[in-house]
């Protein structure tokens, strides 16, 4: 059985609530949520918070899309309890975030909640989760600064792990210094350190290192021109959204997409943003846990079922949302009939192995997935994966 080291404290909580219960004589139970410390009978309250307003609305979209994709093929259920869901609007702010958080937490008393797309406002709830001792199954926002959590799992991977899973293929497969260029905010330099710790260590070179101001920049003409003197070999890059659109058609339109390859973390073309590049999008190379074109059974029937639902393909913000309902699906099933909050935290940590389109992975002790990274190519406008570049999130 895997229950990782972090659980110690959570199953001496639930140990410790139990004792009281039985001490103070208490009965009755909770309806849907999980909150109160009794068990839940009959449905369950599950909360989502995606944003549904504001600049990460279309990431949020295609989480609620998936999870909720997840429930219709399962008859509306999650470890054979009707699921109720609850949905909040997560907005662009840790202050909006908060409000939605604390509406699911406080207001409808979910059993769980799932999503979270900002890693500010995964920063800002966490100790709400932590205090409350709610789980919150995270399908996107994992930023590197997130430790020692009890209560907080994420589907996705850790901020720095994109420029990872990239650092050592470049260094062996680019025969050159490589300029480095990001967006000046954590995400940024989470991927741009990420890239170095396994780039500098197989060889690499760099030929200049430059972050751009977030999130003003739109004219990336002078930095492409350092790039252009510097004699790169290639680029290593992190931008998301609109920057990334920008930078991609300048890069493009620059003349450098011809003569200097263009590596970046899966954002700089997953998506959104990926139909908006267009032509430009051609060629460029990133690292992400997932494409649509993986050739794996569970992939090739989530993928039909996404696309007969929504007319895209999903994405890898789609498929962690998945992947969160179906955490959730086996951890309600393993908890039983005494189903609180606290119970379904330690049997999040039992669970062994996820079998998702992204290919089988499992929890490691810091609550994020042990998983493999694929090199993709954009070909004919798709994010095609065309190597495996290793497993990555032991550690």
């Amino acid at each position: 059985m895997h229950i990782r080291g972090r659980q110690t404290k959570s199953m001496l909580a639930v140990l410790a609530a139990g004792a009281m219960l039985l001490t103070a004589a208490c009965s009755g139970s909770s309806l849907g949520g999980g909150s109160a410390g009794d068990a839940v009978e009959g449905d369950v309250k599950i909360g989502l918070l995606v944003p549904q307003s504001g600049v990460y609305k279309p990431l949020g979209d295609d989480m609620k899309n998936a999870f909720e994709l997840y429930l219709e093929q399962h008859d509306g259920e999650l470890g054979d309890r009707t699921v109720d869901l609850k949905l909040a609007d997560e907005g662009e702010t840790p202050e909006t975030g908060r409000s939605g958080a604390t509406k699911l937490i406080e207001q409808e008393e979910v059993l769980a909640v799932s999503g979270v797309v900002s890693s500010a406002v995964m920063n800002s709830v966490k100790q709400m989760f932590e205090s409350k001792q709610i789980p919150l199954v995270g399908s996107n926002a994992s930023p590197t600064t997130l430790t020692d959590a009890e209560y907080i799992w994420r589907t996705s991977y850790v901020n720095d792990q994109p420029g990872k899973a990239l650092g050592e293929y470049v260094a062996k497969n680019i025969d050159g210094p490589v300029y480095l260029i990001a967006a000046d905010y954590q995400a940024g330099k989470d991927e741009i350190e990420g890239f170095k710790e396994t780039f500098l260590p197989a060889g690499g070179k760099i030929a200049g290192e430059t972050y751009t101001p977030f999130p003003g920049t739109t004219n990336f003409q002078p930095y492409l021109s350092k790039i252009r003197q510097s004699n790169a070999a290639a680029v290593f890059t992190f931008y998301a959204g609109g920057a990334a659109v920008d930078f991609v058609k300048q890069y493009k339109k620059f003349g450098l997409a011809g003569e200097t390859p263009l590596y970046g973390a899966g954002f700089l073309t997953e998506g959104g943003v990926l139909e908006a590049q267009g032509e430009a999008a051609e060629g460029v190379f990133t690292s992400m846990n997932y494409s649509a074109s993986l050739e794996k059974e569970l992939n090739t029937e989530f993928v039909e079922a996404y696309q007969d639902a929504y007319g895209e393909l999903p994405t890898t913000y789609a498929m962690a949302s998945y992947d969160a309902a179906h955490v959730l699906d086996k951890a309600i099933e393993k908890a039983g009939d005494d189903l609180t909050s606290e119970s379904l935290n330690k049997a999040i940590g039992e669970i062994e192995e996820i079998e998702s389109p992204r290919g089988t992975w499992q929890f490691n002790e810091n609550g994020t997935p042990i998983q493999t990274w694929y090199l993709r190519e954009v070909r004919n406008g798709k994010n095609v994966a065309i190597d495996e570049l290793g497993t990555f999130g032991d550690k």
